[in-house]
């Protein structure tokens, strides 16, 4: 084992005298010029020694790290020589499963053995981290990981890396912005640096599929480092403008032609993964998928990912396998981190079948022998489903790769469309509600009308462009000039346009799938090759049957088709209400009970139904409509039975609603009493921040029809959103008599 001690990677490999005697001629002059030749040529054969002594022990940790047999591609070496001989800054842009963790493992080890400082990676995901920091120990790095799973441990790891006793440090893009960690941890860190690596790289480019403001502080970060500390980006999933951005973003140069000695080296690949069998199975309805992957995944080689777009279609097509004896678990943006870093290692140990997912499940996810990536729903960007298959077959020959798109994918892409960067001057008011003095995010809440979720984001752009300042005790403004971009978001409304119907093209298309993601990604060796992969459905004509088994189709209809999911009921008010002129505040004692919805508007079986009966002109319910309501009444457990009904009056659906009530009181035998509603001259509701919404809301609703005194009212609404109008309308019910409203809705959000 080559053994590299301390020793100064940069230093000369010999000393040469300086001749400098007075008298001499051309003969010394000759003399002087051979012998610099000579020491020029020592000292590029001691280079060259050293080199080949480092690429020597990079194979060995190679072995470490990935085991037996194992060996370093030539590029994995080129970027590793850069960053640990030349301390150069690199771009890596290779496909899955290529090995660009092998990269900063290896470079972190051999720079820490030559007396550099710990490296720094940035790393987006918790699963992502804990693979890391198990891929590092099998190398003998030592490697400690800062991120929201892990708070009751940081005080301690500081203090390893004070003490020098942590090689690798992983940290999650959002911890550079804490305060305590930005001022008193990052500098030195960024000091001490040895090598900085920014995985997953193209989350710096809100070009990227997967844009993450925390992730632009990075320049900062990279902006304080010595001029001889390398830094190393990487990521599977950059077109050519992503990669151009991240470049400038971090520093690392664009170019990727001709590699001069001082400049950048970036690293493109070519993308197609030889294991990958891709193929499109078009099932109608959304039900028939869900029996269609019952009836299929037993097939599926190995264990694997089941993809969908929302967290209600994860849950029931996990409802909807497990009914029908398959091994599997929902994991999403809900799952509790602890049970989702069980449900990972289930998945690793094979003792799923697969895990149904969000993208929760995304980058980093490593399993070399996953053996098939199913998507139920089609994501919005051709690269971001790149990135989510490139999880399987990392390890195998083959692995099954399988897209079943629905007609509803377009709407929920439109949704998700919704909540992006909002205007110019709504961002203003954001920066204007700010002072010297911390607001907290809660506090701020009730200035903008920007719900929570959008405000962070807000605040995390508004950070990174120097306007704001995030501070102990939440944020301030800075009185640094500031512009919106509107050009550039403009464009990036037409990008994800561009990529949405790219993304229709691929369901569509009967050329090589492959090519087709490939060409997506500008794979630079794509154009020096004919034909296609000769793999996917359209290249050998080996078609899947879309065919639905009937008894598979029945039994996963009875099961989406139940109706009824909880309304949860709003506890606490809003901050920040008397300051919109309504003295509200604390914990809400007069609202609605826990109430019931008919289904989901993105659920696999009601939500088809569902949208389509809220998007068709207003109109008496359908038969189906008040079945599926009468359903939820008989499954629903309250304590106690409601005496009469009554409508919540809707603006734009007043027909539906009114049917829907006069239905129930009539089958429950209930009092049918007259719609509760707000003044007719007031606004339509457009608020999304909850303080705004309700005082948008206001509380004067006209009770016409005053309920029974101690009665319980069954207060039927079309769609709730936020839950601020059912809350609402209950007080104004209660006020007038009612012991307790029991919220009935035909729809909900989420």
């Amino acid at each position: 084992m080559v053994s590299m001690g301390t020793t100064d990677l940069n230093a000369p490999a010999a000393s040469t005298e300086d001749h400098t005697d007075g008298a001499a001629g051309h003969d010394s002059a000759n003399h002087d010029s051979a012998a610099q030749d000579n020491a020029t040529a020592d000292n590029a054969t001691a280079d060259a020694r050293r080199r080949a002594a480092l690429r020597s022990r990079a194979d060995e940790l190679l072995l470490d790290l990935a085991g037996a047999g194992a060996t370093l591609r030539d590029d994995q070496w080129t970027a590793i020589e850069a960053l640990v001989v030349d301390r150069r800054r690199a771009l890596v842009v290779q496909r899955t499963g290529w090995g660009k963790s092998a990269v900063y493992f290896i470079a972190a080890k051999l720079l820490r053995e030559a007396g550099r400082g710990p490296t720094v990676i940035v790393s987006p995901l918790l699963a992502l981290m804990r693979n890391q920091v198990a891929a590092a120990a099998r190398a003998g790095v030592r490697a400690a990981t800062i991120n929201s799973g892990n708070i009751t441990e940081w005080d301690g790891i500081h203090e390893q890396i004070r003490a020098g006793g942590v090689d690798v440090l992983l940290v999650s893009p959002e911890r550079l912005n804490n305060p305590d960690f930005r001022d008193n941890v990052l500098p030195h860190l960024a000091h001490d640096a040895g090598l900085v690596v920014v995985d997953e790289a193209h989350c710096v480019s809100d070009w990227g599929h997967d844009f993450r403001p925390d992730y632009r502080r990075i320049r900062t970060l990279v902006a304080d480092l010595g001029r001889d500390t390398p830094v190393l980006a990487t990521t599977a999933t950059a077109n050519d403008r992503v990669v151009a951005d991240v470049a400038t973003q971090l520093g690392v140069g664009a170019d990727a032609d001709a590699v001069r000695e001082d400049s950048t080296l970036v690293l493109r690949g070519g993308l197609d993964r030889a294991s990958l069998r891709l193929s499109v199975v078009h099932v109608a309805d959304s039900r028939d998928r869900a029996a269609w992957l019952a009836q299929n995944l037993g097939s599926l080689p190995g264990s694997g990912i089941v993809y969908a777009l929302t967290v209600s279609a994860a849950e029931d097509l996990a409802a909807v396998l497990a009914e029908q004896g398959h091994a599997v678990a929902a994991y999403t943006g809900r799952t509790d981190p602890a049970e989702r870093e069980s449900l990972e290692a289930d998945l690793l140990a094979n003792r799923v079948k697969c895990l149904v997912a969000t993208s929760a499940l995304g980058m980093g996810f490593d399993k070399p022998d996953l053996g098939f990536v199913v998507h139920v729903g089609a994501p919005s960007s051709p690269i971001s489903y790149y990135q989510q298959v490139g999880r399987a077959g990392r390890g195998t020959e083959r692995a099954e790769v399988v897209l079943l798109p629905g007609p509803e994918d377009e709407q929920i892409w439109r949704y998700f469309a919704s909540v992006s960067f909002p205007d110019e001057q709504t961002v203003r008011a954001v920066i204007a509600a700010l002072s010297d003095a911390p607001t907290s995010t809660p506090a701020l809440e009730s200035r903008v009308d920007l719900g929570r979720s959008r405000l962070e984001m807000v605040l995390k752009v508004l950070d990174v462009d120097g306007a704001v300042r995030r501070v102990r005790g939440g944020w301030v403004a800075t009185g640094h000039e500031w512009v919106y971009d509107a050009e550039r978001y403009e464009g990036l409304a037409r990008e994800r346009r561009a990529e949405q119907q790219a993304m229709l093209d691929y369901e569509r298309t009967a050329q090589c799938r492959m090519r087709f993601l490939r060409a997506q990604l500008d794979d630079p060796l794509l154009a020096g090759e004919t034909g296609g992969c000769g793999r996917c459905d359209n290249c050998t004509g080996a078609v899947r049957d879309a065919a639905v088994d009937q008894a598979a189709a029945r039994t996963a209809r009875d099961r989406l088709d139940r109706p009824g999911v909880d309304l949860a009921a709003r506890r606490q008010w809003p901050t920040g209400l008397p300051r919109l002129g309504m003295e509200l505040k604390g914990r809400i004692d007069d609202g609605p009970a826990v109430g019931r919805a008919l289904g989901r508007l993105t659920d696999l079986g009601w939500g088809t139904r569902l949208r389509s009966l809220l998007a068709d002109p207003d109109a008496s319910a359908p038969p189906w409509l008040i079945d599926g309501c009468v359903e939820v009444l008989k499954s629903w457990r309250w304590e106690v039975r409601p005496d009469a009904v009554a409508a919540l009056h809707s603006e734009t659906r007043p027909r539906l609603v009114q049917s829907v009530a006069q239905g129930l009181a009539a089958i429950g035998r209930l009092d049918l009493l007259s719609s509760v509603s707000r003044p007719p001259d007031l606004p339509p509701v457009t608020a999304a921040n909850s303080a705004f919404r309700v005082a948008q809301i206001g509380e004067d609703f006209a009770v016409p029809q005053a309920p029974a005194p101690g009665s319980t009212v069954l207060l039927v609404t079309d769609l709730v959103e936020t839950g601020w109008m059912v809350t609402m309308a209950a007080r104004a019910m209660r006020g007038a008599g009612a012991r307790g409203v029991l919220p009935l809705a035909l729809a909900t959000r989420s």
